[in-house]
């Protein structure tokens, strides 16, 4: 489900724009990390405590 929704929160914004997620589940991190080798958009993402932090640039 987090996957779905960073792709419908990427179709709102315009090139450039970021969005911010926050996951607790491990498996988000590979699932994101896959789809935007797919993509033009760029990842980074921080570990704090039992959250990952996600901030996608849409390219």
């Amino acid at each position: 489900m987090p996957l779905l929704k960073l792709k419908q929160a990427l179709n709102q914004l315009d090139i450039g724009q970021v969005v911010h997620l926050v996951a607790t589940d491990p498996t988000s991190k590979r699932d994101f990390v896959s789809y935007i080798e797919m993509t033009d958009h760029r990842l980074s993402y921080e570990e704090k405590q039992d959250e990952i932090h996600f901030h996608v640039i849409k390219g």
